[in-house]
């Protein structure tokens, strides 16, 4: 079903981009279109890329923006129906049974809505107004669980055997995230908007860690741009995401710095870089003495 322009977060992909940038998160063309389209045709938008290029910070950007709440589903190995989708109070259950068996009277039917606990992903269709579902790191689950979600992302409904086929009303903003550990299926791909989303330019992370870090130098914000592009070359195990950088940047304006040098850089690298290995690569590849 198609949203109505009226339930629409965004009205073209300029306001999504103005909307966006007024809650911290500055998308480039690409991001604001994509989000435009995936609003507009009420379509799953699936966000992939390395760890830490502002996924997850896009979602909860959109939610903010269009001021609606954010439902999260974290996935992991072994995530199951029961954790995504819902279960049932069993412990609430037995006490009915024993209760209506005690007094002598009719069983209740211990597989109605009272006993039903809802996770993320019905909590996000049974919603009476529209939400942001996000579903993070979706590569972390098998092909199984993305089997669940294929009638969730195809017609917006969950059927539950007991209590039948429960249909969204108001359609939730779809976020998929996935830091390509894996291939993930083509059904699933088919259901969605796609975004490959890369580490940002040297201005776009100078003008990102302007626009977060309030009264921080701007040749110092750029230095650190330069710097973190120098280490994202390296061969880490952990490349530094954005948030790293940010936290980086707030380190040295808490210190009085103004200039990034070869000690600065080396007192305060544990900000950014977190296994000895890296350190050691890291010393070695922007030529600094330990």
């Amino acid at each position: 079903m198609d949203e109505d322009a009226t339930t629409r977060f965004f009205t073209d992909p300029e306001n999504v981009g103005g909307q966006l940038e007024a809650e911290g998160y500055l998308p480039d063309e690409d991001t604001s279109l994509t989000v435009f389209l995936a609003d507009a045709l009420g379509k799953p938008l699936l966000i992939e890329g390395p760890a830490g290029v502002g996924k997850t910070e896009l979602a909860k950007a959109v939610a903010s923006a269009a001021a609606v709440p954010l439902i999260r589903l974290q996935c992991y190995e072994g995530l199951d129906e029961s954790r995504a989708l819902y279960e049932w109070n069993y412990s609430k259950q037995l006490l009915s049974i024993q209760a209506t068996k005690d007094a002598d009277g009719l069983s209740d039917d211990v597989f109605s809505e009272r006993f039903l606990l809802t996770r993320p992903l019905l909590t996000a269709i049974r919603s009476e107004t529209r939400t942001v579902l996000l579903i993070d790191e979706i590569d972390k689950t098998d092909l199984e669980f993305e089997g669940l979600l294929l009638e969730i992302l195809s017609d917006f409904q969950v059927t539950i055997p007991e209590l039948g086929t429960m249909r969204a009303t108001a359609k939730p903003f779809v976020v998929l995230t996935s830091n390509a550990t894996r291939e993930l299926s083509e059904a699933l791909k088919r259901r969605c908007l796609y975004l490959n989303m890369e580490y940002p330019s040297i201005e776009r992370e100078r003008d990102i860690v302007v626009r977060r870090i309030p009264g921080i130098d701007e040749t110092l914000a750029r230095q650190l741009a330069e710097t973190v592009e120098v280490l994202r070359g390296l061969e880490l195990k952990k490349a530094p995401s954005i948030a790293e950088t940010l936290d980086w940047g707030r380190t040295l304006r808490a210190l009085g710095t103004t200039r990034l040098d070869g000690r600065t850089i080396t007192r305060t690298l544990g900000v950014v870089l977190k296994h000895a290995s890296d350190h050691a690569r890291a010393i070695t590849g922007l030529k600094l003495a330990e």
